[in-house]
């Protein structure tokens, strides 16, 4: 399955007045990086992978549709995902997109 390229589409609007934005096919998905560090990525899976501050993580898997991310059956700390129910909407996303956005920016520049 290819990656939702309207979901691209939608994330490209919501971060047109970012600095240091890059998009890379990665994961068979399409990932977005903040000068070099993921943020996002529109998963082939379906959804969006999410960077997120790992101390946050738990809170943040209480909420609808989202689940942990989990890469070679193994889950990837620090990474969330959120199945396409829970991101539909432009208010739904914006807060995921935003939250990694914020949190890449915050890492050393690579």
């Amino acid at each position: 399955m290819a990656y939702d390229a309207e979901l691209a589409d939608r994330i490209r609007e919501l971060i047109a007045a970012e600095r240091g934005v890059e998009e890379k096919a990665m994961f068979g998905g399409l990932a977005f990086l903040i000068n070099g560090n993921m943020a996002v990525v529109v998963s082939s899976k379906g959804g969006l992978m999410v960077r997120v501050p790992r101390d946050q993580t738990e809170a943040l898997l209480s909420r609808d549709h989202v689940e942990p991310m989990v890469m070679a059956g193994r889950e990837a700390r620090g990474w969330l995902r959120v199945r396409p129910a829970g991101i539909t909407t432009k208010r739904q996303l914006k807060p995921w997109v935003t939250r990694g956005v914020e949190y890449a920016r915050a890492l050393p520049p690579k």
